[in-house]
């Protein structure tokens, strides 16, 4: 796996410079290092000391290319740009999981959030990028929160739907019944039990999870209002500085809502480990649907 911008080190800018394809007008991209390289080794053949100047030249480009700050944010703005896009493949492919009215749902909080940010920019042209990235951070965590929620939200759907209550109650009152007729000595009288014992806990899983979608519901529209909510405050304060405090204390409200889902990830079919690993310091850029190309590996 391709280390995260904030993690590389000068050893991997070495790798970089020395793998490093530069733009060549009418070539395209050429590894000119390792064509210089083949150069002086094949003059080497002829005079060993162009073998001893090739290496020279090759520690000094290394070496100042790998230290070059200029370099290096170039290096960490493609790891970022890299990190980005397959981060959004992952998302496309939870989001294509869902149904089409909850995809429709994701992305019209999508939309907020985008909203939002565009607020941010026109109050503060001239703001950090570092805040910027916070900002974006709140309203990443606010989306991933919401998402995780559409998702239990879904596997309890289709739960629910394959269970009829009225027909759990049934056949609780039925083995219950039975049990009584058969009295303490019959020798049915374990397997009623048993039966019976299995219809209740299913009768109870059923209402958990019904509970459990309650909640869960109610979530979902406390973090969709709570998105507008922002949106319109932050216009009518114009300030940034008040959006920064206002996605700090949402999201402060909204780690309660993610340690639940952790309590409760028996229910959910262990969602937590969705493989989407940490957001990127950008808002995804989603097309409406799932492309082709994603749809076959979905599938």
């Amino acid at each position: 796996m391709a280390k995260s911008a904030a993690d590389l080190g000068f050893v991997d800018y070495l790798k970089a410079a020395f793998f490093r394809r530069w733009q060549v007008p009418l070539l395209g991209p050429l590894p000119v290092n390792a064509m210089g390289l083949a150069a002086f080794a094949v003059l080497g053949i002829a005079n060993p000391g162009f073998w001893f100047l090739g290496a020279a030249a090759e520690a000094g480009y290394l070496l100042y290319l790998s230290g070059s700050s200029r370099f290096q944010k170039l290096i960490q703005g493609e790891r970022l740009l890299v990190g980005k896009k397959e981060y959004e493949k992952k998302l496309a492919r939870v989001v294509s999981r869902l149904s089409t009215p909850a995809q429709e749902r994701y992305h019209r909080l999508l939309d907020q959030c985008r909203a939002v940010m565009g607020i941010s920019e026109t109050l503060e042209e001239e703001s950090l990028d570092s805040v910027k990235s916070m900002r974006t951070g709140g309203l990443n965590q606010l989306l991933w929160i919401f998402l995780r929620l559409l998702t239990s939200r879904e596997v309890i759907v289709q739960n629910m739907s394959r269970v009829n209550r009225n027909n759990l109650v049934a056949e609780v009152e039925k083995s219950e019944k039975q049990l009584e007729e058969a009295g303490p000595e019959s020798p049915l009288s374990r397997a009623f039990q048993g039966t019976l014992e299995i219809q209740r806990k299913r009768l109870e899983n059923f209402d958990h999870a019904q509970e459990s979608r309650q909640v869960i519901e109610a979530e979902l529209s406390r973090i969709e209002q709570q998105v507008v909510l922002i949106r319109e405050e932050a216009a009518v304060a114009g300030k940034s500085a008040f959006l920064s405090d206002r996605l700090d204390s949402v999201s402060t409200a909204l780690t309660e809502t993610n340690r639940w889902m952790e309590q409760n990830a028996e229910i959910f079919g262990g969602l937590g480990d969705d493989g989407l690993g940490s957001a990127p310091p950008e808002l995804p850029e989603l097309p409406p649907t799932l492309p082709r190309e994603l749809e076959s590996d979905v599938q």
